[in-house]
């Protein structure tokens, strides 16, 4: 594993459906959906840090012009953070141009990472982020863009990651910056990224194995029934015999060979290519989304966490649950 650390930021959790992947665009929800009460209780919980997931939306009209409203929603949780010795990382969630999200089905997922005029727009308005939280290198870490889908565009993602680290390091030399793979940013894509990098960079990875157990009945997920569940834990032949009687394609790591059963070392196998290239690197690892489905037991789920945190724990690899609130995940409400 890495020498190196990432400090503070051990255990978090996310804040999606806040100011990213909400319903419309509404300041009263932006107000209201997070306040400094969340905060207070996510540190009272034993969280060291919030992942805050933002679409570009918030932060700039069609047109690219700054909302200074949304940034200003970006500085009150800092500053809530602060006053509750919580750390933070700003996850640009989507992008003008781009997004992961599976509901947005018209969307190219290929033409940004080859569309200079959609980068330049890209790396303005991280220049404008990086700007304002420049200051604070230690609590307030920067994620470009949150997972890249297709596999067919790891180089030219690599290349307009160089770009975009090259423009941060000239505005905040020691902010962290998280950067992710593609398929989703999973966890077996870690060991494509080609970037620079210093001590000050990490490498991010989403985990949500098995994909049939963490994402049953998913209304998002094309081809999966509504009413299908399945426990934690099954043999590794169980799941792939429910994986190949459902119209939905979420084999994901269970199909790989040579892995041990479902359990803690499940984790540890398919984390193993990831860990051996934070230790070549000598950059830390993180893992900015993992979670269950609120469809699934909630025993089944206790025991998945289980297993996941032991694997992440001895690994020493600092990780944010996916969700604090709502969005299918949430630990509230």
């Amino acid at each position: 594993m890495s020498t190196n650390t990432f400090k503070g930021f051990k255990r978090g959790i996310n804040l999606g459906g806040w100011i990213s992947q909400f319903d419309k665009y509404d300041e009263g929800h932006f107000k209201s959906f997070i306040k400094e009460s969340d905060i207070e209780n996510i540190r009272s919980l034993g969280f060291d840090h919030v992942r805050v997931p933002v679409d570009y939306n918030v932060l700039e009209d069609e047109d690219g012009n700054v909302r200074p409203e949304g940034f200003g929603y970006l500085r009150t949780c800092r500053q809530w953070c602060e006053q509750y010795r919580l750390n933070m990382i700003i996850d640009l969630h989507e992008c003008y141009g781009y997004s992961f999200d599976p509901l947005k089905k018209d969307m190219d997922r290929k033409k940004f990472f080859y569309d200079k005029t959609l980068q330049e727009r890209f790396l303005e308005l991280w220049k404008r982020i990086a700007s304002d939280f420049a200051e604070y290198p230690d609590t307030v870490a920067f994620e470009p863009l949150n997972e890249v889908v297709l596999k067919e565009v790891a180089d030219a993602w690599n290349n307009l990651l160089g770009r975009y680290i090259e423009v941060i390091r000239s505005i905040s030399p020691k902010s962290y910056i998280v950067a992710g793979g593609v398929c989703y940013n999973n966890v077996l894509s870690v060991p494509l990224l080609d970037i620079p990098y210093d001590d000050r960079t990490v490498y991010n990875f989403h985990c949500y194995e098995p994909m049939i157990f963490t994402h049953q009945g998913a209304y998002w997920m094309e081809g999966m029934p509504a009413d299908f569940r399945i426990g934690y834990p099954k043999t590794l032949e169980e799941y792939r015999k429910a994986v190949r009687e459902l119209p939905v394609d979420l084999g994901g790591a269970i199909f790989i060979d040579g892995i041990r059963e479902i359990g803690e070392d499940f984790f540890e196998d398919i984390f193993t290519p990831a860990l051996e290239k934070s230790e070549k690197d000598n950059v830390p690892l993180y893992c900015g989304e993992f979670g269950v489905i609120d469809l699934a037991g909630r025993e089944d789920c206790r025991r998945w966490l289980a297993d996941i945190e032991r694997a992440f724990d001895k690994h020493k690899i600092g990780h944010a649950q996916w969700n604090y609130k709502e969005k299918d995940f949430g630990i509230v409400s």
